[in-house]
């Protein structure tokens, strides 16, 4: 693993290198990151995130964590407008592979990217923004174009943000209002095993500054509110979980499912996730759920979460408003990945699209049926980095042949 300190020590790195690959926080379930020559890791870069308020931006070090910046524009008075997750996962890493967060009016991460710095496969130091030729190709890249050094971020005023949870939300009531549940809050997040009569819990993120239909709610769709903080998985504690039980906070601590001081896992789970067009959300829900007999001996949580179109080329929301089924798996990897194409062949009729940086199977063929500008994003890809030094196995199989 290398660990460069410098742009210019990057540059020498990748000139040199015939095969490399960058690599981020490791929240990755598949190869994307795999390299049969040097993996680069940014930890060691220097310098704090700059802030340009009058062109409300923040650019920070491709490496940092979303919570460390976090952590920064607090201080400043800033926020971001949205956190995946986790807040331990990097900058570039969640960029390149568009991971999301959630809110039917919110955009993924990569969408808040106003401008990028990367060093391209000659060692050439190459920025970008959003007047640039080819820049929504260049955004969600999946580490194909060169390695990221730095990113500028959209930032906009501080906020808080309130977090209620609800208990067994019947399913007919989900299917009936899924617009109006995935829309009752800035951000919304479904929780269940697909089995049984409803599902088993609604985290409800709302801005304080806005209206608050369901704060201090005892019912929500057929759903109760939860008497204590919930964990999405039954029977663990909740105390690594952001602030719930309405209690108003900082957007930094609540956007997030989990706190950035709790470790988030000990390997014990791997992730798929599938995303569709939110006109398809409820067929996709009654399909998942017909399956349920194969899913659940395999499954920890299943989560539903929504996200607005943008015209980023490889991003899973490219061109549509999109659902995302995140499937957190037990550590049954043969098992998982026998299972997966028969999830994929009866999503299929619904244009899925996989997560970038999780578990799936489908093969570039497949995929280039679902992106329009995927041809596009092959021939930047080609004439970015000739000889393929950022080619990986995964990049191979699933995208540039």
């Amino acid at each position: 693993m290398a660990q460069p300190a410098s742009v210019d020590e990057l540059r020498v790195l990748v000139a040199a290198a015939s095969a490399v690959r960058p690599v981020g926080t490791r929240h990755s379930f598949n190869g994307i990151a795999d390299s049969s020559g040097i993996m680069v890791n940014l930890d060691k870069f220097e310098g704090l995130p700059v802030l340009d308020e009058q062109a409300r931006t923040v650019t920070v070090s491709a490496g940092t964590r979303y919570g460390d910046l976090a952590a920064f524009l607090v201080r400043h008075g800033y926020a971001l407008h949205n956190l995946a997750s986790l807040p331990h996962i990097s900058v570039a890493g969640a960029v390149a592979t568009a991971t999301h967060g959630s809110g039917n009016g919110n955009g993924n991460l990569a969408t808040a990217v106003a401008a990028l710095e990367l060093v391209t496969a000659d060692g050439s130091l190459v920025r970008a923004d959003r007047s640039s030729p080819d820049f929504n190709g260049m955004v969600v890249s999946l580490g194909a174009l060169g390695i990221f050094t730095g990113i500028t971020l959209d930032i906009e005023p501080a906020y808080e943000v309130r977090q209620d949870v609800f208990t067994n939300v019947p399913w007919a009531s989900v299917e009936e209002n899924f617009d109006a549940v995935t829309s009752a809050a800035y951000s919304v997040s479904i929780f269940s095993s697909l089995s049984g009569p409803a599902a088993s819990q609604v985290w409800l993120k709302s801005r304080t500054d806005t209206d608050l239909p369901y704060a201090g709610a005892a019912e929500f769709f057929g759903g109760t509110a939860a008497e204590e903080p919930m964990h999405p998985l039954p029977g663990i504690s909740a105390v690594n979980c952001s602030q719930q039980m309405g209690v108003p906070g900082s957007w930094s601590d609540r956007l997030a499912h989990f706190r950035l001081a709790f470790t988030p896992s000990n390997g014990d789970e791997l992730q798929s996730e599938y995303l569709v067009p939110r006109s398809s959300a409820v067929e996709a829900i009654r399909v998942l759920r017909g399956l349920s007999a194969k899913i659940a001996p395999l499954l920890q949580v299943c989560e539903i979460r929504t996200m607005a179109r943008d015209d980023l080329w490889l991003s899973n929301s490219y061109g549509q408003e999109t659902v995302a089924f995140h499937f957190t798996w037990k550590p049954r990897q043969a098992d998982v990945e026998e299972l997966l194409p028969h999830m994929e062949a009866v999503l299929a009729p619904l244009r899925t699209r996989p997560h970038w940086g999780k578990l799936f199977a489908l093969e570039q063929a497949q995929l280039q049926e679902l992106y329009p500008r995927f041809a596009d994003f092959r021939n930047l890809a080609h004439n970015m980095d000739p000889e393929g030094k950022f080619r990986n196995a995964f990049l191979a199989r699933h995208v540039l042949g």
